[in-house]
């Protein structure tokens, strides 16, 4: 049997790769305004409040409706005979006086008169503020109370008035949405990038312009657009496929990966770790050599790559150069994955890492540099291979063949809780908040909450284990031995309402052999597989949006 033997009473001999334990489309038209945004009163166009047309709430209303259906009663000859008397007593009140009368007045009202006042000075008390304060100089707060409005809300605003949209216009509100949406949302930041347009978003550079408001008013519906086809291209499959053959020597097989814009590293069975160009899909010259077992799993971030093999070894690379700068011996059978966050602080440390072995414990490390990695702790308590392991600032989660998912407090190290439900070996899983999603050798996916403990939904689709697994807001995508990819729908798994034949988006098949790893963003996928295979699905550019035009 090959040297990562199964260990786990649930997965079956799974051999060495397995390391398991038992501007763009066309424009489209604003909506229309919401009822309630009728015309405002103008403030410097103040309207009688007996004039045939006035506003009650925020809806025009003409009063000569109103007369017609109830005909104005002729007042009495005793009211216009002491009118004039009660009116020269007033004006030569104060104006508390004033108040106080007007006070008991009301008070002496019956409720129906009342309603009938309120109607009357709803419009007296209404003003445009948007519309005063450019005229009193401060044309900047007015931009800013807009610059808070959504999408729709800012096309209702500029059906207000010709000053709402002129206060609209020149405040370039529509490119702020803009920006505001790309500073907060992935989706747009990575679409903005790849579609070209934050070109125009922000500060100009030197000696360049941006274009008019009317560019950003029709930019926006067409990035909407935009997103509403990569969302459905993510629901019927419809993608480009790319495909990278690693051509191993010896043993085929590419276990783990971890890409971004510029490069793809995947580590291999041949003992290997190879980088690619994510434009020519070109191996880049440089291999790192220096394990002499499979590498299992890896990690990069823009200083250091470290890896985990079946030699018992963690490794630690430095980027630009590919030199090994570190090696840590500590564990005495393969390590089957790693995670670490050089960001992360904790008493002081500059980072912290984790890893797990097919020896069944977990090592927390503290990273001072690369060349300076400190073992803190070592967890035990599995009863098998620990495949998985994930943290962050709160807990260190990790996975067993032994069935169970074990919580870890990240600060203390202290065991915490136990996860049960799989009926056979845990190969994967993922942790974010308080939701953790597991793969299994039993076949299924599940959701628990990590709080709890409790399992809140049990995916079931995939025919063999499931190997690997990533989740973000909106999706699951899993890898089985199956050769399927998987798209889940995570807000719908979420809900207990929702069917469970509903899940599942869509499954894809194209590699030959066990996808082993995966990774992915609101682009494309990114797999490897037993058949030495590396694919990307492509689902943003199936449909080359158009360019939009400068005005």
């Amino acid at each position: 049997m090959d040297e990562m033997e199964t260990c786990s009473e649930g997965l079956r001999d799974l051999g060495e790769e397995d390391v398991l334990s038992s501007p763009p489309p066309s424009i489209i038209a604003p909506p229309s305004p919401p009822t309630i945004m009728g015309t405002p009163m103008l403030v410097d166009q103040p309207q009688s409040p007996l004039s045939s047309q006035t506003m009650v709430g925020t809806t025009q209303l003409d009063l000569t409706l109103l007369e017609q259906a109830q005909p104005r009663r002729e007042p009495s000859q005793k009211y216009l005979k002491e009118r004039e008397i009660c009116m020269d007593y007033f004006s030569g009140w104060t104006e508390q006086d004033q108040i106080e009368f007007v006070e008991e007045l009301l008070v002496s009202m019956h409720h129906h008169q009342h309603g009938t006042v309120n109607a009357f000075l709803k419009p007296m008390l209404q003003r445009d503020f948007i519309s005063l304060l450019p005229k009193k100089g401060l044309d900047h707060v007015a931009e800013n109370i807009l610059s808070f409005l959504d999408a729709r809300s800012l096309c209702a605003a500029e059906l207000v008035s010709k000053e709402w949209l002129r206060v609209i216009s020149e405040g370039m509100l529509w490119k702020k949405l803009i920006e505001r949406k790309v500073n907060t949302d992935s989706l747009w930041k990575g679409l903005a990038d790849r579609r070209g347009w934050v070109q125009y978003l922000f500060k100009p550079k030197p000696g360049e312009s941006h274009p008019s408001h009317s560019f950003y008013r029709r930019l926006y519906p067409s990035i909407i657009k935009d997103i509403d086809a990569i969302e459905d291209n993510w629901r019927c499959g419809k993608h480009n496929l790319q495909r990278i053959n690693c051509r191993s020597e010896n043993s085929k097989g590419v276990y783990c990966l971890q890409y971004d814009d510029h490069k793809i590293v995947s580590g291999l069975r041949d003992n290997t770790i190879k980088m690619w160009d994510r434009q020519t899909l070109q191996q880049h010259q440089r291999v790192l050599t220096g394990h002499t077992g499979s590498v299992l799993c890896l990690q990069y971030d823009e200083k250091v790559i470290i890896s985990g093999s079946s030699d018992s070894t963690v490794r630690v690379w430095d980027v630009e150069s590919g030199e090994m700068v570190n090696t840590l011996i500590h564990h005495c059978e393969a390590v089957l994955h790693l995670s670490f966050n050089f960001k992360f602080c904790n008493d002081n440390k500059l980072g912290m890492m984790v890893t797990c072995s097919k020896d069944r414990s977990i090592a927390v490390w503290d990273m001072v540099s690369p060349t300076e990695i400190n073992l803190r702790r070592v967890l035990v308590g599995h009863r098998a291979a620990v495949n998985v392991v994930d943290f962050d600032d709160k807990y260190i989660v990790s996975a067993s063949g032994d069935r169970t998912i074990k919580v870890w407090s990240t600060s203390s190290c202290e065991f915490v809780r136990t996860l049960n439900g799989h009926k056979r070996g845990i190969a994967c899983l993922q942790y974010h908040d308080r939701l953790v999603v597991s793969g299994s050798s039993d076949n299924t996916i599940r959701l628990w909450d990590i709080e709890c403990g409790a399992c809140l939904r049990t995916l079931e689709g995939h025919e063999e284990l499931v190997r690997c697994i990533r989740f973000d807001s909106k999706r699951i995508v899993s890898g089985a031995y199956d050769g399927k990819i998987k798209v889940w729908d995570l807000q719908a798994a979420m809900d207990p309402r929702a069917p469970a034949g509903t899940l599942c988006i869509r499954t894809l098949v194209e590699h030959s052999g066990r996808v082993f790893r995966l990774q992915f963003d609101e682009f494309q996928i990114v797999s490897s597989s037993h058949d030495d295979t590396i694919l990307i699905w492509d689902f943003l550019n199936c449909n080359p949006p158009e360019r939009a035009e400068l005005i």
